[in-house]
């Protein structure tokens, strides 16, 4: 039971009118926090805001695009000043504007870097000189993608933008360890709006909203399941429970939880005084190509 895990703890979550951040909003109140409920759409925010008011716990809606630190500034200090400090920054906000390549726009692409590159960094820094200040830890949960772990065709800008920020986790866990604020990038999978627009899962995703349960081959090969099944992950990285947990990137989705790699080495090869054209495609067609990586996440049929 996480009721009460977070009793006194103040957080900010970013892109909170629905989806899956609503999910988090709903599930760090019922666990004790107050809220600050941050998104683009006022009425979704609102919305979002009286369920947790209803509830019996406490939030508060800013309506503001992130990305400029004048919003991620607003963010901190809305929260110190309605709630007396802030604990968690869940940097969850995003657009998607896919395109392939050549089709994708200079407009397209400062969107999406804005949002979610820029939005995350400004937020997460905020954060951190807040928490900092307060000297008592803290925790920034920043929200990756299986686009940005694998690459995903049509997504050449949101595919970047979300390694960036599980690179930005890496990063700044080790810049904010002696401080005793922990990151880390969750990386969510569930049956959204954005989900339902894929063809192999816009049938499944019309029935999911008619309240039909998702099979288990969904829930498990493919995690997908609701955006509450992803927010536990979000309560337990935003807990004391988790504080020796950092830089770590960890995917959520339907019955799934997954530890993902870091980048590492896979094989190396030395040649002295160094390396010709020849050397090198020797070496690769005869050692490393064996070992050549895919793109691209894959998933079994469904039935």
């Amino acid at each position: 039971m996480s009721a009460g895990l977070l009793d006194g703890r103040v957080a900010v979550v970013t892109g909170g009118g629905r989806g899956l951040g609503r999910a988090y909003v709903l599930a760090l109140a019922g666990a004790g926090a107050a809220v600050v409920v941050n998104d683009v759409d006022a009425d979704a925010a609102a919305e979002t805001v009286a369920l947790v008011t209803e509830a019996g716990a406490r939030a508060v809606a800013v309506v503001a695009p992130v990305g400029p630190t004048a919003t991620a500034d607003l963010l901190v200090e809305t929260a110190v000043e309605r709630f007396g400090r802030l604990d968690i920054m869940v940097t969850n906000a995003g657009v998607l504007r896919d395109r392939v390549l050549w089709k994708t726009e200079d407009d397209d692409f400062d969107r999406v870097v804005e949002t979610h590159l820029r939005g995350t960094f400004s937020c997460a820094r905020a954060a951190a000189a807040r928490m900092r200040e307060q000297g008592e830890g803290g925790r920034i949960i920043v929200i990756g993608s299986p686009a940005g772990q694998f690459g995903s065709f049509g997504q050449t800008v949101y595919a970047a933008v979300k390694a960036g920020i599980v690179s930005f986790a890496r990063t700044w866990s080790l810049e904010l360890a002696r401080a005793g604020i922990t990151v880390n990038a969750v990386i969510p999978t569930a049956m959204t709006a954005m989900t339902g627009t894929i063809p192999i899962y816009e049938e499944l995703y019309a029935r999911f909203l008619e309240g039909e349960p998702l099979p288990q081959q969904v829930r498990r090969a493919h995690a997908l399941g609701g955006p509450e099944d992803v927010a536990p992950l979000v309560v337990w990285l935003a807990s004391e429970r988790s504080g020796d947990v950092t830089g770590q990137a960890i995917g959520l989705g339907g019955d799934k939880l997954t530890l993902y790699a870091h980048p590492a080495e896979l094989m190396a090869e030395y040649a002295d005084g160094g390396w010709s054209v020849e050397a090198i495609e020797d070496a690769w067609m005869t050692r490393f190509a064996a070992s050549a990586q895919p793109s691209g996440a894959t998933f079994p049929p469904l039935d």
